[in-house]
């Protein structure tokens, strides 16, 4: 099979969503925060617009459910596991870490002991503890979908099961709100699933071409999200415009159909890439970093500076956390985690390289069945294959 050129239309709108999350907490944010007075009242000009930028939480998880489908597709669930644990362990545990600082030099935030350790596991949600910053929410949500990728891998990832896979959690999610069942919201996340199967969907129109029942489970998709959007909106970000919040999701599902069917190829520049290594640090450092910081500059530099200050130093930790910690901190990890599966392997296997492995899977899982076989990758209709 050969090998993709990296999407980098996701990197830019990536790193979009991770501004805009960004800008909704030191400009649009309602609540205690970083600023002596909630952000949105230091801002009042332009809160108006950056309060939507929660969105960008939405945009994140669609291209969550394309990204993760393609990084999964002809891996294991022990592959899919470790190449998760990489992506996400290292700039999280610094987060982490700089929490834990922060409260211990200037008594700000949440870091305390008793919760920094269970922050470290990624499991507080499931405790029932609090978490360090208020970010981590949505790395338990995604955690969800990481789970059920993992059994998806552990059947074997195939155009047939992920129909089946996109279905049944969209079902079995309405199901578990029409009964009320706790367990099964827990495990199905109903009230988000529906950007990771519109994902998923997606990627599968990007990999084989789209057809009736792929664009069947995007339009299902973007019509649930409406729903829980403007459930969101009147329960969650209060006052909030259904509006205005429909039509932002309308625009998050225009813009990954446009990735989808390579319209935006031409937006693939190689400066992206940085961008896009930048989005995951900087989503999970900048509320942190700008408890102290705030503090020290503002109200010593008007407000303008002052928000210019903050982001630039965010930008800057998280340029430092990616180069000092996630680059070395994912090689290491991955070797070792790699070492680990080897016992697994069956013996004939047990000195075969994973990408050799990996290979011989997508052959058998590309060669032809009663069925007729799965559908062959579309050829290259634009730049998107190499």
């Amino acid at each position: 099979m050969t090998r993709r050129e990296r999407l980098r239309e996701l990197d830019l709108l990536r790193f979009a969503a991770a501004l805009a999350v960004v800008l909704y907490h030191f400009t649009g944010f309602g609540g205690a925060g970083a600023w002596p007075v909630p952000s949105g009242e230091v801002f009042p000009e332009i809160a108006p617009v950056t309060r939507f930028g929660y969105l960008g939480v939405d945009l994140f998880f669609v291209i969550s459910g394309f990204v993760i489908l393609m990084s999964a597709w002809g891996r294991g669930p022990g592959e899919f596991g470790i190449s998760r644990l990489v992506r996400l362990m290292p700039a999280y545990w610094v987060s982490v870490l700089l929490g834990a600082a922060v409260y211990a030099l200037f008594g700000m935030g949440h870091g305390v002991p008793g919760l920094v350790v269970p922050n470290l596991t990624m499991l507080q949600g499931g405790l029932g503890l609090r978490n360090v910053d208020a970010v981590y929410w949505t790395l338990w949500v995604e955690l969800h979908f990481y789970v059920l990728a993992a059994v998806l891998a552990g059947i074997g990832i195939t155009y047939r099961s992920c129909l089946i896979f996109m279905a049944a959690w969209m079902l079995g999610g309405v199901f578990a709100d029409e009964a009320d069942s706790r367990v099964l919201q827990v495990m199905l996340v109903p009230t988000w699933s529906c950007y990771f199967i519109a994902g998923m969907a997606l990627y599968m129109i990007h990999r084989f071409g789209p057809t009736l029942l792929l664009w069947g489970y995007v339009a299902a998709s973007y019509l649930v999200a409406l729903r829980w959007g403007a459930w969101r909106a009147e329960h969650v970000f209060r006052g909030a415009d259904e509006t205005v919040v429909s039509a932002v999701i309308t625009g998050i599902f225009a813009v990954m159909i446009l990735v989808a069917t390579g319209r935006l190829s031409r937006l693939r520049r190689r400066g992206l890439t940085v961008l896009g290594a930048l989005t995951y640090p900087l989503y999970l450092v900048h509320s942190q970093l700008a408890l102290p910081l705030l503090d020290a500059v503002y109200p010593g530099l008007d407000r303008w500076t002052a928000l210019a200050v903050v982001i630039g130093a965010s930008l800057l930790a998280a340029y430092a956390v990616h180069r000092l910690v996630e680059r070395p901190g994912a090689a290491w990890m991955r070797a070792r985690l790699t070492a680990s599966l080897k016992p697994m392997r069956p013996p004939e296997e047990a000195s075969t390289p994973i990408a050799t492995a990996v290979a011989r899977d997508r052959g058998r899982r590309g060669g032809a069945d009663l069925n007729g076989g799965e559908p062959r990758d579309r050829p290259p209709l634009d730049a998107a294959h190499t």
